[in-house]
């Protein structure tokens, strides 16, 4: 595992890049309408949004509060690299108790489906293998005004995710500090350019992607726009939520289960939680630095597993609920 973590850093000082510029948020874009909806039970439907950024129909998991005419908040939860555009629902329906979970909550529960690779950003170009993607543009502006007409939301919203939606919420999250009133942040790599960058191009790669695709080359702009290290002052005053393992297996690493997971091995599940609690120790470390406030919770046991993050996501609650007004 030493090994690993060594040659990890070793491409990432290889990678390092010029001073970050001011991000630019992207361009209004035209409405997105509701495609169809398919009733799973009176609390969990599949939405399916035309998106005009996307360009194509985008599938969302939806859980409901049980009652539906009150306005209410809204959690965006993204989903990790294990997702698949051949999925037929998100990964935390598949893999946690989410939907028992929020059975007692008021609040909406909006859950992309597929994305892995993406990072959940607007690409700069098409991808060979990935395809078109315009993620932030339709998640920030095409999508929130029709969850709120929709799904009775009140306007007021959170935003979560696992490992690659990690380092997506947390960098929609200070792009859009108007729009995402809290932020939790499962065993994710927060920080993009410098060091970074080879945790995410690896990312991308092994969905067969091409990151120069997404933020260009080594040197461009568009990979410290998208560091959270690099603009951790529109963070300030929310509540934040982190957690990362060890690395060291514990009890539910006794029967890892590979399916509907990333990685899907436990050798590399131990491996690739070596490298994120590292990273969580430098973003640690600069949000001290900034004076930005948060929650962080470094478990001695634990890989990058789904049954770790089932666990994050119930602890990281009062946090979130906390952001919301519940």
């Amino acid at each position: 595992m030493r090994r690993y973590r060594r040659a990890t850093w070793a491409v990432a000082v290889a990678l390092a890049v010029v001073a970050p510029l001011v991000s630019t948020p992207p361009r209004a874009s035209a409405q997105a309408v509701v495609d169809h909806i398919t009733k799973r039970t009176d609390r969990w439907e599949e939405v399916y949004v035309q998106s005009p950024a996307m360009g194509r129909i985008v599938q969302l998991d939806v859980l409901l509060p049980a009652n539906q005419t009150a306005p209410r908040p809204t959690l965006y939860l993204l989903d990790g690299n294990g997702s698949t555009e051949t999925q037929t629902l998100s990964t935390w329906t598949m893999r946690t108790d989410i939907v028992n979970f929020f059975s007692d909550k008021e609040t909406n529960v909006v859950m992309p489906v597929g994305g892995g690779g993406t990072f959940y950003t607007d690409w700069l170009n098409d991808d060979r293998k990935l395809g078109h993607n315009k993620w932030e543009t339709f998640l920030t502006q095409e999508l929130p005004p029709l969850v709120d007409s929709l799904l009775h939301g009140n306007g007021v919203n959170a935003m979560a995710g696992v490992s690659m939606g990690a380092q997506a919420a947390t960098t929609l999250t200070f792009r859009h500090p108007t729009l995402y009133r809290a932020l939790a942040a499962y065993s994710g790599c927060l920080y993009s350019s410098n060091l970074g960058q080879a945790t995410v191009r690896t990312t991308v790669a092994d969905k067969g992607g091409n990151a120069d695709n997404m933020w260009g080359g080594v040197a461009n702009p568009a990979w410290p726009a998208h560091d959270p290290t690099q603009h951790t002052d529109a963070l300030r005053g929310k509540p934040i939520y982190l957690s990362t393992g060890s690395g060291v297996p514990g009890p539910y690493d006794l029967e890892f289960d590979p399916s509907y997971s990333y990685p899907t091995d436990l050798t590399a599940a131990i491996a690739i939680e070596q490298v994120v609690h590292d990273c969580t120790l430098v973003f640690d470390t600069d949000l001290r630095l900034h004076n930005v406030a948060a929650t962080i919770r470094y478990n001695t046991l634990g890989t990058h597993s789904w049954p770790y993050w089932q666990d994050a996501l119930h602890d990281s609650w009062p946090t979130l609920k906390t952001g919301l007004g519940i």
